[in-house]
C-alpha cells in the first residue's frame, strides 16, 4: 500500500504559454520544449478542500516551466496544478519559478 502525497497544491487557469525553442528528444523519439506557463491561481485542489487561498494570492500569475511534446500540452483556458515544491514556494512569495 502506497501513502499518497497530502501536501497542498495550488491550482490556477493556464494563461499564457511561452516557448523557448529549447527542445530534446526522449528514449522513444519524441521532441519534448520546454516552456514557461503563466497560470493565473485560483486556489488550492481538491486535495486540501479546507485550505483556502490567501487574498494576496488569489488571481495572482506565476510563471513555471512545463516540458510540452504533444499538441494537448499547449491548451490555453486548462486547469493546471502546481507541484507540493512549487506551491511552497509560491507561498513563500516567489512568483516566477522559472529562475531558480
Amino acid at each position: 500500500m502506497t501513502v499518497k502525497d497530502t501536501r497542498p497544491r495550488l491550482q490556477g487557469k493556464v494563461i499564457e504559454i511561452v516557448r523557448t525553442g529549447h527542445k530534446k528528444r526522449d528514449e522513444e523519439g519524441n521532441i519534448w520544449e520546454k516552456c514557461i506557463f503563466v497560470i493565473e491561481l485560483t486556489g488550492f485542489s481538491k486535495r486540501t478542500p479546507d485550505k483556502k487561498i490567501p487574498n494576496n494570492l488569489k488571481g495572482a500569475k506565476v510563471k513555471v516551466i512545463r516540458w510540452c511534446c504533444f499538441d494537448w500540452h499547449y491548451k490555453l483556458g486548462v486547469r493546471a496544478t502546481l507541484t507540493p515544491e512549487e506551491t511552497e514556494k509560491v507561498l513563500s512569495g516567489k512568483l516566477d519559478l522559472t529562475k531558480d
